[in-house]
Parts: structure tokens; sequence; C-alpha cells
């Protein structure tokens, strides 16, 4: 026999479950709902992922491919429009704004690993690096052993400092390490010949020499130290919200609007400096997005 406490639980489920995505949802959708702002963080000097143009705007494949997951927000909320806040953040304070709710979304160049997952989430991964070595032009380094007694800079909060650091100690090299405020100082200490070597992602490397008075004073040299998978920051704290996220990035992927997005900032022209980067898509990203997740080993 059907009672009616039954039935009243019966049509309570139907109605959950045919709820909008949006109603009861986690507190970053709710949030945006509310406010009708979506808050996207973006870096300083990020070349070409995230970084701010001539005139102080934040620009880059990270800021396009948020765009494009912000438009996706509005469309699920049902909102008629919906702003985008910019705040700027740092290798050391953007896991804070985060995990803190003071952004909803990190375009950057942010490592996904599982340090970071136990307070963050990451969508699928919109770029695979590896930690190599800008030096100047005369400089005969080769390897992170070829540092041996010199200056190696990094920038702080970052996984490439953290990795150098430890082959540092495992090959008792005598390095002396250095770390930077951001990406930009980090150039400019090889530069100046305050650092005989500046370690980080090799993409943001080309980059930001790219983008000095001029590029023939660097070159980037050395095998992978490490291999990273770049990816969107969000918080984990809001499944309704990553799933929506994950779900936007694969279909940009797979409808190859991304390619286009990547085509963009690393085969075409891009400020400040109006030279192109010159990079074609890697093979492990071009194998990675064969089949996007936002499952990374380790």
């Amino acid at each position: 026999m059907i009672t009616m406490t039954c039935l009243n639980r019966f049509f309570w489920a139907v109605a959950l479950a045919s709820a909008p995505l949006w109603a009861g949802a986690g507190p970053v959708l709710d949030r945006i709902q509310k406010d009708g702002t979506i808050v996207l963080a973006h870096r300083e000097s990020s070349v070409p992922f995230s970084f701010l143009d001539a005139d102080g705007k934040p620009v880059g494949y990270a800021i396009d491919l948020c765009l494009k997951l912000a438009e996706a927000v509005r469309k699920k909320l049902a909102l008629d429009t919906l702003a985008h806040r910019f705040v700027q953040v740092t290798p050391a304070n953007r896991m804070t704004m985060v995990e803190e709710g003071k952004a909803d979304l990190e375009c950057g160049s942010t490592t996904n690993n599982a340090e970071r997952r136990q307070k963050v989430a990451f969508t699928v991964s919109h770029y695979i690096a590896g930690a190599r070595y800008l030096v100047r032009a005369d400089s005969a380094v080769q390897v992170v052993r070829d540092f041996r007694g010199q200056k190696l800079v990094s920038t702080k909060g970052t996984t490439p400092l953290k990795a150098v650091t430890r082959a540092n100690s495992e090959y008792l090299l005598g390095i002396t390490i250095l770390e930077a405020d951001d990406h930009a100082r980090g150039v400019e200490m090889v530069e100046q010949g305050e650092a005989d070597g500046f370690v980080m992602d090799d993409v943001l490397l080309y980059g930001l020499a790219a983008g000095r008075p001029d590029p023939s004073r660097f070159k980037v040299v050395g095998k992978f130290l490490t291999i990273e998978p770049l990816a969107i920051m969000l918080s984990k704290h809001d499944l309704e919200f990553k799933r929506l996220v994950d779900d936007e990035m694969k279909r940009l992927i797979q409808s190859r609007e991304a390619h286009a997005i990547y085509d963009r900032w690393f085969n075409q022209p891009i400020p400040p400096s109006g030279r192109a980067l010159n990079l074609p898509m890697n093979y492990l990203l071009k194998d990675f997005w064969k089949y996007p997740t936002d499952y990374v080993p380790g």
C-alpha cells in the first residue's frame, strides 16, 4: 500500500531531480546568480596565458577560455547579462583567492597537482608544459647540473621553484636559489646579471623573452625538469559549478574552438610586442585533448 507519506517523498524527489541546476547549488553558482557577476583572477605577466596589455587590460589564452566558461555560466543561469570582474593575483596568493571565494576562476598558468587539489579544484588542462631554463644568449648552460655554484631564480609559489630546490639538494650542486615575486622580475634578474638563469614553464619563458626589447639576448635551454599540466583553477566546494565548467571545457576542445583560441595566442602576433611565439601545439597536449578530462596523475 502506498501511503501519503511515500507519495510526498516521491514527488519531493522528482522535484529535486528536475530542479534547475542552480537551485540550491553550491556557494559559487549561488553567489554568481545573486550578484550577476563572475570574478576572474588574472596574472600580470604570464604571457601568453594571462597578462596585461599596453592599456592594462587582462588578456591572454587562459583569459579567452575563462570568458567562454563565463558565457556558459550565464546561459545556464538564464541571466540576461553577466558582468566580469577581474582581480589580479600572484603565484603566492592565487590559490588562497580561490579557496576563500574571492575569485571564481583563476585564469592563468597554474599546475594541477595532488597537493593543490587538497584545497582547490581544476578543470580540463589547457596546456601541458615543462620547466626549462631561460639564460643569456652567451651562456654555456644546458642542464641543471651546469648551474653548479651559480645563481638560479624562479617565481615564488611555483612548482618549478620546488623542483629545482629539490634537484639542487639531491645532486649537491651548491646552486643559490633566488625567488622572484613574479615572472617579469625573474627575467629582469637574468637580463641584469643578478641570476644566471630563470627556471619556469618553457612556454612562459618563450613568451617573456619575446616581450623584451631584444629577445635575441636570451635563449631557452635544457631538458624538462618537470611536466606541468596547466589548468584553470576553481573552488572544490561547488560540484555543480565544476561540472558546468568541465563540460564547457570539453565542448570547447571537441568543437575545436579551443584549438582556434590556442592558435590565436601561440602562433599569431600578440601584445605587448606584436611578435608571434610560433609555438605549435606540442604532442603532449594533442594526445591529452583526444580524450579531455580533468584527471591528471600525481
